[in-house]
């Protein structure tokens, strides 16, 4: 049976890339600290015990799946702009894309008696229509030990390079057995899944990932994290949320009310009350203007 690499937090970003490249998955070991873990599990605890189950198999009927964790939980905001993930997913994914944005933040919570999830591909969102391009750089932090009786996540090393029709064997499928505290990092394109929960207690995972910043995402970050609760955001996760143009032409804004000074294309920032950091001929506009930043901001009830 093959096992997963782990490494620890500090290891270099070229040891990362590396493994990613080979396996299409790793473990990083000490990447969260106490004081954090103790954050988040302060304001995450009360959201998951309001979640309901899942429905389905692959949601798992004793699973639940919390998610908005930007709007929610100034703690798990730390966990998604972590230094270390963020230059490994720009690194991943940037060379099919201008900039990276956020995927979807999910706590996974596994309750005692829940099966194994299918094995998938969690690039299947957008379906098969992106054969040649890796679309997504994911993240599972063990807020519990992931243990083989809990459900610790399962993965299939280096099945980002097979062909998409190709089934793994029970044999080629191994658990990311990982301490709290740990992150398991892990392609859109490498095969995994739940594990099955045979303890007696709850095993948590928080699932962050991020994606080509041309492409739809799974969770819809401008109804999860709206823009009056963006607003209050630093511009570096705002960004990162959608709140700024994907590339030229991509993802503008046009303010509710038109205006015979400014253009019906100016960039999503505006509706925030602030200026894009790195956009001159937006701040040409603006100077050109007599109109304030503010009146690009949708009023309450609007």
């Amino acid at each position: 049976m093959p096992q997963l690499t782990s490494l620890p937090a500090t290891a270099s970003q070229e040891e990362i890339a590396k493994i990613m490249d080979r396996d299409g998955a790793m473990i990083l070991t000490g990447a969260m600290d106490d004081a954090l873990f103790a954050r988040i599990d302060a304001e995450t605890q009360p959201l998951m015990d309001a979640s309901a189950k899942g429905n389905d198999a692959f949601t798992g009927h004793n699973t639940t799946r919390t998610g908005a964790l930007v709007s929610r939980s100034p703690a798990c905001r730390e966990a998604v702009m972590d230094a270390t993930v963020l230059e490994a997913a720009n690194r991943f994914l940037l060379p099919y894309c201008d900039r990276i944005q956020l995927h979807l933040t999910q706590l996974i919570r596994l309750l005692p008696g829940q099966g194994k999830q299918p094995l998938h591909r969690d690039r299947l969102a957008w379906g098969g229509y992106l054969p040649d391009i890796e679309p997504q750089f994911n993240t599972i932090w063990a807020l519990t030990d992931f243990t083989e009786e809990n459900g610790a996540t399962q993965v299939v090393p280096g099945s980002h390079k097979w062909d998409e029709k190709r089934q793994a064997e029970p044999h080629e499928v191994c658990q990311a057995v990982m301490p709290r505290g740990s992150v398991l990092l892990y392609t859109g394109s490498v095969i995994h899944s739940g594990g099955e929960n045979k303890s007696q207690a709850p095993r948590v995972g928080m699932n962050i990932t991020y994606c080509l910043g041309w492409l739809r995402t799974e969770e819809n970050q401008y109804l999860s994290c709206p823009p009056d609760v963006a607003r209050t955001l630093a511009p570096e996760l705002q960004e990162l949320l959608g709140y700024t143009m994907g590339s030229y032409a991509l993802g503008y804004y046009s303010p509710p009310q038109p205006s015979p000074e400014i253009p019906d294309t100016v960039p999503p920032e505006l509706a925030l009350g602030r200026l894009p950091r790195e956009a001159p001929v937006a701040k040409k506009i603006m100077e050109n203007s007599s109109a304030e930043i503010g009146s690009f901001v949708p009023l309450e009830g609007q």
